[in-house]
């Protein structure tokens, strides 16, 4: 998963049965690169990288209960939007959409979430 080399941070925290994940970035973490394609290519990376720190908790898409999801320009939502609800299908966590300013590295896409973390996880 996304973690900038150096950077004071881990890819996700427990804390009360809640994993906080970290902002996961449309970079791919094997060639550090960022896709091409645009924003849905970007926000697909994005949350390829959210589900790899689930995964290594033991955790899926449906535990997600939150997603703060960073973009600079508002005018991405319409195909953030529809990338994010390919991913979730049926499950709808609850989101927040913010403009910023540049983000890291020049993505359009930084990601970060809460997932609830079950009994026996």
């Amino acid at each position: 998963y996304s973690k900038q080399q150096g950077a004071h941070y881990v890819p996700a925290m427990e804390h009360n049965g809640v994993l906080y994940i970290s902002g996961q970035l449309s970079k791919d973490p094997k060639t550090g690169t960022i896709p091409t394609g645009g924003i849905k290519a970007e926000a697909e990376q994005a949350l390829a990288n959210l589900e790899l720190v689930l995964k290594a908790r033991g955790l899926q898409r449906e535990d997600v209960i939150f997603c703060r999801v960073y973009t600079p320009d508002v005018a991405y939502w319409d195909e953030i939007n529809a990338v994010y609800a390919q991913f979730f299908g049926d499950h709808k966590p609850a989101r927040a959409i913010v403009p910023t300013n540049a983000l890291h590295f020049g993505c359009l896409v930084e990601i970060e979430a809460m997932a609830a973390i079950g009994e026996g996880k």
